[in-house]
């Protein structure tokens, strides 16, 4: 399966942004998806996870409360929802989806991944 991450890009502390992720290949219906984001020089930080049926989610503590995961199976696509953005939220966000149905915050149990998108908050 391939991943398409979109929607990153500048904003201002507060503001919000829409992160989708979309599957090609095969759809990702059956999976469970995560999201996770990077600064340079550093490792991957778990970020957000949603189930197959999206009806099971977890969410790191530093972003609970602000950001929100859904998904659209029949478009085969997932969305973060972004909001009350934070300097500190600045990252490349990537998106993956692991072989199982089921949500997991570690990344060594995601099995595909897209190729990032940068998200850019200012202060």
């Amino acid at each position: 399966v391939q991943l398409q991450a979109s929607g990153g890009g500048l904003v201002q502390a507060g503001g919000s942004l829409r992160l989708s992720c979309a599957a090609s290949g095969r759809t990702f219906s059956t999976n469970a998806v995560g999201w996770f984001r990077q600064i340079p020089g550093k490792e991957r930080d778990f970020v957000a996870t949603i189930s197959w049926g999206g009806d099971s989610t977890y969410y790191a503590d530093s972003v609970k409360g602000r950001f929100t995961l859904s998904r659209d199976n029949a478009k085969n696509t997932v969305y973060l929802q972004m909001n009350s953005l934070k300097p500190e939220d600045t990252a490349v966000y990537y998106c993956a989806v692991r072989r199982s149905r089921w949500i997991s915050s570690l990344e060594n149990e995601y099995h595909y991944w897209g190729q990032g998108t940068q998200v850019t908050v200012s202060s």
